[in-house]
């Protein structure tokens, strides 16, 4: 029988989800607790795609082969009593013998969220990042109107990817949504590249502090170099919100 389930992880703590051979993982640790439920045997785990180090995730979908006759609704609960703290398996279901979590992808959604205010709100550090100065809100939301739609988005992927095909991504919504101090930056799209939203938030955020013009995100994506867009924004901030299928 295979299993899709719907995982919410705090990644806080990890190093990522992918297994590596330094430190622990979001994968890891769910390999391990179905390795306990299969009296040892290594259950592989595939999942829609990794999150970096510190990345959390609402909606990352995993599939798996078990040959237990655990009825599909008790899974949720047997699984996630075997996990740790901050990773939950919020849904899970009997799948299609042919599905597959990453490959049968047709879109995902990803929120980033920001603090902005002078002084920090120690609740949320591991959840937003934190800038104490005044942000444009009017100004990135205008740049964010730019980034909707079919682009190369190669100035907007880490140099580290190991990706030889095309960088061409559809973006269906970029927006941001404010209540108080707390601003949410939404992406919605066919495809992203490593480190694209982090990086896309770090332009934005450029634009947020008046160093760029909203405008200027056209150049961006026509030079095509990394150099040419904002920092990396840090890892905390983001969340793998849905996967869509």
């Amino acid at each position: 029988m295979r299993l899709k389930c719907r995982v919410e992880y705090d990644g806080t703590q990890y190093a990522g989800y992918q297994i590596q051979p330094n430190g622990n993982t979001v994968q890891a640790e769910l390999e391990k607790a179905l390795a306990k439920m299969h009296k040892g045997e290594k259950v592989k785990v595939t999942a829609s795609g990794r999150t970096d180090s510190g990345v959390h995730a609402r909606g990352q979908i995993i599939h798996f082969d078990t040959n237990l006759s655990i009825p599909p609704h008790n899974w949720k609960r047997a699984l996630d009593s075997m996990l740790p703290q901050d990773i939950h398996i919020a849904e899970a279901e009997e799948a299609a013998a042919d599905f597959h979590a990453r490959y049968d992808t047709i879109g995902k959604e990803y929120r980033y969220f920001v603090w902005n205010s002078r002084e920090p709100d120690i609740f949320k550090r591991h959840y937003t990042t934190h800038i104490k100065f005044p942000l444009n809100v009017e100004a990135m939301k205008k740049a964010c109107r730019l980034i909707e739609g079919e682009h190369d988005f190669t100035s907007f992927c880490s140099s580290r990817t190991d990706l030889k095909g095309s960088k061409v991504r559809t973006i269906h919504r970029a927006s941001i949504e404010q209540e108080g101090a707390e601003l949410v930056f939404i992406f919605k799209g066919s495809g992203f590249l490593y480190n694209m939203v982090r990086i896309l938030v770090g332009t934005l955020l450029e634009v947020g502090r008046g160093e760029r013009n909203p405008e200027e995100l056209q150049a961006v994506f026509e030079a095509r170099e990394r150099k040419a867009a904002g920092k990396t924004a840090p890892p905390h901030g983001l969340f793998l919100w849905q996967v869509d299928y």
